[in-house]
């Protein structure tokens, strides 16, 4: 009877072995190969030497690479605010008691589930000077002169990026929020309203702090898809014109396609530690916050 006792006291540790199996092979694993690999002159063919940090120093060197680091961040310092604010009007908005506000959050949430790939492709069509369908609508209705090519200008190639980033997932964003606004008992409301209390103070001092859960959600999970974004910028631009539009994510790709395997591992390592340092620190900042509230 005791061995029995002892076995559902330790169940929980029993019951995690699977999810640390998992995490040992599918991310661990591969984190301590891609350290090994990044430490190589590794081209995915012949026997790889060891260099050391030589891969590390050769990227900080480079002024392409440089260059890309500095376009990540700032797609991702115009990406992930914006997801974040609409995300927040778009709840606050269909939280309402709208007429057709379930087909109105389908469509919002819709273009989520296409492939971004695929959704860049459609956009390039649309956008494309002359034949697109945007600029024949602009010339119709009179604004001939902003039939320009927007993508092929890095003036507004990355600010059309983020645009169609941000219109593509701000429906996942607004779903997270619309989750957090439903679990509010609407008895705090009518409390403030009865202390006197209006809509702005009832955001401020009720809904903001309340939705903080669902604002870590989505501000660590904008800033991993905004540093990491691929898809949308090979469909739209393909890192042009030049490299003004090249994301670090598509360079390790050119770089393993040039056959520079451990340069290439080399960079997806610094851009992990991009991704995983500015998700750190607002965790860390933000556990403060809660404890403070």
């Amino acid at each position: 009877m005791r061995i029995f006792n002892k076995l559902g006291a330790n169940l929980h540790l029993f019951m995690a072995v699977p999810a640390i199996l998992l995490f040992g092979v599918f991310f661990l694993y591969p984190l301590t190969q891609g350290i090994g690999i990044s430490l190589t002159d590794s081209n995915g063919v012949t026997t790889p030497n060891f260099i050391g940090l030589q891969n590390f120093i050769d990227f900080f060197q480079d002024d392409r690479a440089r260059n890309d680091v500095m376009i990540t961040v700032y797609f991702a310092l115009g990406s992930a605010p914006l997801l974040n604010l609409f995300g927040l009007l778009y709840a606050l908005f269909l939280d309402r008691k709208l007429a057709g506000r379930g087909i109105i959050r389908a469509i919002v949430y819709l273009p989520a589930v296409i492939s971004p790939l695929i959704m860049g492709y459609i956009w390039y069509f649309i956008l494309q000077p002359g034949r697109g369908y945007l600029p024949h609508v602009l010339t119709k209705l009179g604004f001939g002169n902003l039939d320009v090519n927007w993508l092929g200008e890095s003036s507004s190639a990355l600010v059309v990026l983020i645009l169609v980033n941000v219109w593509q997932y701000v429906g996942m964003t607004m779903i997270v929020y619309l989750a957090g606004l439903q679990s509010i008992p609407p008895d705090l409301y009518e409390a403030a309203t009865i202390d006197g209390a209006g809509k702005r103070s009832s955001l401020w001092y009720i809904t903001l702090p309340l939705l903080y859960p669902s604002i870590k959600i989505n501000v660590v999970t904008n800033i991993i898809g905004s540093l990491s974004v691929f898809e949308i910028i090979v469909a739209l631009t393909d890192g042009g014109p030049g490299y003004s539009t090249e994301s670090l994510s598509i360079y390790i790709l050119r770089m393993l396609y040039g056959s520079f395997t451990g340069y290439s591992t080399a960079v997806a390592l610094i851009l992990f530690l991009i991704i995983i340092i500015p998700v750190f620190v607002f965790l860390r900042l933000t556990r403060k916050s809660e404890y403070e509230l």
